[in-house]
């Protein structure tokens, strides 16, 4: 009889089905992202359907980069059934918003980086103009 079939998942089978690590799973329990689950008469825990949709849906979007904030607050949405589109459009907004703010820094970043090793010949001599411009202390940063 397979393990899901009439005493639901065990950890371990829940941790491969959504490919998310057992010591994960129990985080999130404990920060109540997930619900603790049910036990078997032995104490083991045991894993239903909505186990596995909700745990599908925090790796998701973990995979996206959402806070675990946002995904409890989006949850807690699911859980009142509460859910109207603008609720969660706002969410994703705001997440999208700090994305763009990453991405931006990132390219800034780059340019600062591709700026140093075109001015860095990158031969034998000793004065490194890489080195010289991350000593340098009237540089603001990774702008140099």
């Amino acid at each position: 009889m397979p393990e899901s079939s009439v005493h639901g998942l065990t950890i371990g089978a829940l941790a491969a089905r959504t490919g998310v690590h057992l010591e994960t799973i129990r985080y999130y329990e404990r920060i109540g992202l997930v619900p603790l689950p049910s036990r078997s008469p032995a104490g083991h825990r045991r894993y239903d359907a909505e186990a596995i949709r909700r745990l599908t849906f925090v790796r998701r979007c973990r995979e996206l980069g959402f806070p675990l904030e946002s995904i409890g607050a989006m949850l807690g949405l699911v859980d009142r059934q509460a859910v109207t589109c603008s609720e969660v459009q706002t969410i994703v907004r705001h997440h999208l918003t700090e994305v763009r703010a990453k991405l931006a820094d990132l390219e800034r970043l780059d340019r600062a980086l591709s700026g140093m090793l075109s001015a860095c010949p990158g031969d034998d001599r000793p004065d490194c103009p890489i080195l010289d411009a991350l000593m340098r202390p009237d540089a603001n940063g990774p702008g140099c």
